[in-house]
């Protein structure tokens, strides 16, 4: 059995949540600032039954927190998970690059 690091675990739960369209058109709208579910549900052609689901993946990934004021939930970005998704993103571009860069120059000798 192979042992998993919590960060991949992190990560898997991030990917796994942006990788539906409808969650990442709602990280779209909370970037601009908190919003209520039932405003966030009203741009989208489902239920709100359906928003929330969506939405709940999202808090379970930490990229929103949701907060309670009697029967409104007001829900945050929230940046850190995906600063996370970034830099394991950056550590993979850095790597094509360099792959790139030496493919460049392999080229570069083989024209000469």
């Amino acid at each position: 059995m192979v042992e998993r690091e919590s960060d991949d675990l992190n990560l898997d739960a991030i990917f796994g949540a942006l990788a539906h369209p409808t969650r990442r058109e709602l990280i779209e709208q909370l970037a601009s600032g908190p919003d209520r579910v039932s405003d966030l549900a009203e741009p989208h052609n489902m239920s709100l039954a359906a928003v929330s689901k969506h939405l709940q993946v999202l808090e379970d990934a930490g990229l929103i927190d949701v907060e309670k004021d009697g029967r409104v939930r007001r829900c945050h970005l929230n940046g850190a998970p995906l600063s996370d998704a970034f830099g394991w993103l950056t550590r993979y571009r850095v790597f094509w690059e360099d792959r790139f860069d030496a493919l460049e120059d392999h080229l570069e000798e083989a024209d000469q």
